[in-house]
């Protein structure tokens, strides 16, 4: 990784040279209408997809954002294209199907992808938006709906490094920390790494916590004890409220989409042929939740899945 992380503060953000240009958003849902709703705050103007599953858009719509009907009119509308969606299935159908973006992109336009992706499948992706006269930053997100409203999220960026400099103004509209991680597909591989250890770390800690419970261990001197041992840390910060108080507002992230990332760094793992044996038990763990009806569930209630 390259050694050029850029941070933000509230103070700084300003949109600079990239004031003129339109922006679309294809993806407003827990995380994208944090991202629209802070990019409207900076005094940008946006346009946001028509999509089932975005969140409640009154407010970015009574805010002046326009609505687009398909990825083709969004693409054709604007410069600059920003996707928020699930994954690298989603991301290759909203560019290339046949009303996608890759049918309206303008000459010159930067598709920026903040969703969770494979890297092989960025790779392709950055290739086919750069056929079609456009270029590509793969610019995934860390941290969670709460700070995503706030305007604090983590970008790992990757792609061109003066293409990052020109969106770094963008960025900081919605973002605390922002990090240059390289060429194309190094920011969703930094992100599937992340992930891997958060998300593996919030299992071993559901485990742990139902053991505790079996052993009638007070769930309050559990965490204080983890809090001042080798335990410490933001998964236990984000986990400690539903151990204590059955409180999911601090990791609001699903345990489908804990299986989604899993699954994806397992993928990654093996295109780098790496005998990844913790990435499958992290996966199958995941998966199970899933598979038993509880995709939906947050990832702290994995607790009482175990259990």
């Amino acid at each position: 990784m390259a050694d050029v992380p850029v941070s933000s503060s509230a103070t700084d953000r300003q949109v600079g040279d990239m004031a003129d240009k339109k922006i679309g958003i294809v993806g407003v849902g827990l995380m994208g209408q944090g991202i629209a709703t802070n990019i409207q705050r900076n005094g940008r103007k946006i346009s946001v997809l028509d999509h089932p599953g975005n969140q409640d858009i009154g407010k970015l719509v009574e805010n002046g954002a326009q609505v687009f009907k398909s990825a083709q009119e969004l693409a054709q509308e604007n410069e600059i294209i920003i996707l928020c969606v699930t994954g690298s299935p989603e991301v290759e159908a909203v560019l290339t199907s046949e009303n996608g973006i890759l049918s309206g992109l303008v000459a010159g336009a930067t598709v920026i992808d903040c969703s969770t992706a494979i890297p092989s499948s960025t790779v392709k992706m950055a290739q086919l938006v750069d056929d079609a006269g456009g270029s590509f930053l793969d610019a995934p997100m860390t941290r969670t709906p709460k700070e995503a409203a706030e305007g604090r999220l983590n970008l790992i960026v990757g792609g061109e490094r003066a293409l990052f400099d020109e969106m770094l103004p963008l960025f900081r509209c919605f973002a605390e920390n922002i990090v240059y991680a390289g060429e194309t597909g190094s920011g969703h591989a930094l992100k599937l790494l992340h992930n891997f250890v958060s998300l593996g770390n919030s299992a071993v800690l559901a485990e742990a916590a139902v053991a505790a419970r079996r052993a009638g261990i007070d769930p309050a001197i559990f965490v204080e004890v983890l809090n001042k041992g080798g335990g410490r840390g933001v998964v236990l910060d984000r986990m400690a409220p539903y151990v204590l108080d059955g409180d999911l507002e601090s990791f609001r992230f699903s345990l489908a989409n804990g299986a989604k990332d899993t699954g994806y760094y397992q993928e990654m793992s093996q295109d780098l042929a790496l005998n990844g044996v913790l990435a499958e038990a992290v996966y199958r763990l995941y998966q199970q939740q899933v598979d038993d009806g509880g995709g939906a569930k947050y990832v702290p209630e994995m607790i009482e899945q175990i259990d």
